[in-house]
C-alpha cells in the first residue's frame, strides 16, 4: 500500500524527487475510478462498473479481474491508447488529513537525495512548475470527482444500481473466473423509473448510467488482454507486443483534459 508524505515548504524546500516512469505503481490495480468529464474517452476501451464503499458507489473503470492490472505491460508500459486521469497524477496525490483539508503528498518511495532527481520546489519557496501543474490538475479531478460522487448518489436514490456477478472467460483450458463485489445498472429498473423521477436524473447521472451500461459490451478486451498476458508470460519474452491491441503503447499522459462544466 503506498505511503503519502504531505509536502511542506519548511519540510521539503530542498527535497528531490523522482518522476512516474511508467506506470508499474498500478500493477494490482483492478478497478480505477472514473470522473464524469472523461466517459467519453473510457467508452472505446474499458468497462466501466460501480464498488461500494459503505454506502456509497464509486463508478470505476475495471482494469482487471483476479488476474492483476491486465492494461499493464510487465515492464510497466499502459497497454491502450487512453490512461485514466486518476493514475496520471502519480507520485502526487491530494490526501484528507485528519481535519477534512486535503494536502498535497508525494508518494514516499519517490522522495529522493540524489543529484540527478527532480526538484519540488524553486528557490522562491514556490512549487517547481511540473508539481505545480500537478497540482492543478488534481485540483481540476477533485472538482470532477465530486459531480461524479453527485451523479452517482442519485441513480443510487433511483434505485437503478444492482449486483452484478460478473464471469470472464479465460482462455482454452483454464475455469471461467466469477467475480463477485461488482456493481451495474439495472436496465428494467431504468425503464420503469417514472417520468418525474427520470428527468431528475438528466445531465451527469443518465451520462453515466447509459455508459456503464454501453460499456459492458468490452468484456471482450478484458478476456483478449488476459489471454495475450497469459501467452506473454508463458513465452517469457522481453519483446514488446506490436500487433494485438490499437495503438498499445499510450502517449496521452499529458495532465490536461477540458471538463464539461
Amino acid at each position: 500500500m503506498t505511503q503519502w508524505t504531505a509536502l511542506s515548504k519548511t519540510d521539503h524546500a530542498q527535497s528531490l524527487y523522482w518522476p512516474r516512469d511508467g506506470y508499474q505503481f498500478a500493477k494490482n490495480e483492478q478497478a480505477v475510478p472514473v470522473f464524469l468529464a472523461e466517459i467519453g474517452k473510457f467508452l472505446p476501451h474499458f468497462m466501466l462498473g460501480f464498488v461500494k464503499d459503505n454506502d456509497h458507489y464509486q463508478p470505476v473503470a475495471i482494469t482487471g479481474l483476479g488476474q492483476g492490472n491486465l492494461y499493464l505491460h510487465p515492464e510497466g508500459s499502459w497497454l491502450g491508447s487512453y490512461i485514466p486521469a486518476a493514475l496520471r497524477s502519480y507520485p502526487f496525490q491530494l490526501v484528507d488529513n485528519q481535519e477534512g483539508k486535503q494536502l498535497v503528498c508525494i508518494a514516499d518511495g519517490h522522495l529522493t537525495e540524489d543529484p540527478e532527481a527532480k526538484p519540488l520546489f524553486e528557490i522562491d519557496g514556490s512549487l517547481a512548475k511540473p508539481v505545480a501543474e500537478t497540482v492543478g490538475f488534481l485540483q481540476e479531478c477533485e472538482k470532477n470527482r465530486q459531480i461524479t460522487t453527485a451523479s452517482t448518489q442519485k441513480l443510487a436514490d433511483a434505485g437503478v444500481i444492482e449486483d452484478w456477478p460478473l464471469i470472464l472467460e479465460r482462455g482454452e483450458g483454464q475455469e471461467p473466473l466469477t467475480v463477485n463485489g461488482l456493481h451495474r445498472i439495472s436496465e428494467q429498473a431504468l425503464n420503469d423509473l417514472d417520468a418525474e423521477t427520470l428527468h431528475a436524473l438528466r445531465g451527469g447521472p443518465l451520462s453515466l448510467a447509459y455508459a456503464q451500461m454501453f460499456s459492458s459490451h468490452q468484456l471482450g478486451e478484458l478476456t483478449k488482454r488476459a489471454e495475450f498476458l497469459a501467452t506473454y508470460h508463458a513465452q517469457q519474452t522481453v519483446e514488446k507486443p506490436a500487433n494485438n491491441f490499437d495503438a498499445m503503447f499510450s502517449d496521452d499522459e499529458k495532465l490536461i483534459f477540458d471538463f464539461d462544466k
